[in-house]
């Protein structure tokens, strides 16, 4: 178990590297695969409790970092004051409360009911969103949600759904690999079998 853990940090890692590279999709409202977000929402259902918010204090700490490096400058003749924007460390409690959503629903993934567990994955990303949203409008002062917004959480929303077999496929793959069970076998159908 202890490898499987160690090797999902290497796949965060590059989950946070590949986000940099992936485009967005003008044609749907800007929409993007959460590339980050999937792949932790996706581990969040293989990986004990503990486990996972250590993943979401380093996911959250990551995103943060991600979105607070680069050139925030702002076009005096635009606007003379600074854009609001969240704290750095609020997104490791939205990564921590987005994991939580996912593990309790982890004996659905465990009963390989792998298409509710895909769409949870979509759903998890949509409230991540919006909760991020809400956030930034509470900074603001207006609440500015309209249809634009709405189209763009729900069409990225839909690519983690997407995205998300090719990443259960991954970390199975991956827990055959180092000999670790993350679905749960049905004991009792054995022992009727056997006995």
């Amino acid at each position: 178990m202890l490898r499987y853990n160690i090797i999902l940090i290497p796949l965060l890692l590059l989950a946070i590297l590949f986000q940099q590279y992936l485009p967005t999709f003008t044609e749907y409202y800007n929409a993007r695969i959460f590339l980050l977000l999937a792949v932790f929402l996706c581990c969040s259902v293989t990986i004990s409790f503990p486990v996972m918010f250590l993943f979401a204090l380093g996911c959250g700490f990551l995103w943060d970092a991600q979105c607070y490096v680069g050139d925030h400058s702002i076009d005096l003749s635009v606007s003379r004051e600074n854009a609001p924007s969240m704290r750095f460390g609020a997104s490791i409690l939205l990564f921590g409360l987005a994991g939580s959503f996912m593990h309790g629903f982890r004996q659905l993934f465990f009963q390989k009911k792998w298409i509710l567990t895909c769409i949870l994955v979509g759903m998890s990303t949509f409230l991540f969103m919006m909760a991020e949203y809400a956030a930034l409008d509470i900074i603001r002062g207006v609440f500015s949600v309209n249809r634009g917004v709405l189209l763009q959480i729900s069409y990225t929303s839909l690519l983690s759904i997407v995205t998300a077999p090719l990443l259960f496929a991954a970390l199975l793959g991956l827990a055959r690999l180092f000999d670790h069970s993350i679905v749960e076998t049905n004991r009792r159908a054995k022992s009727r079998w056997n006995s």
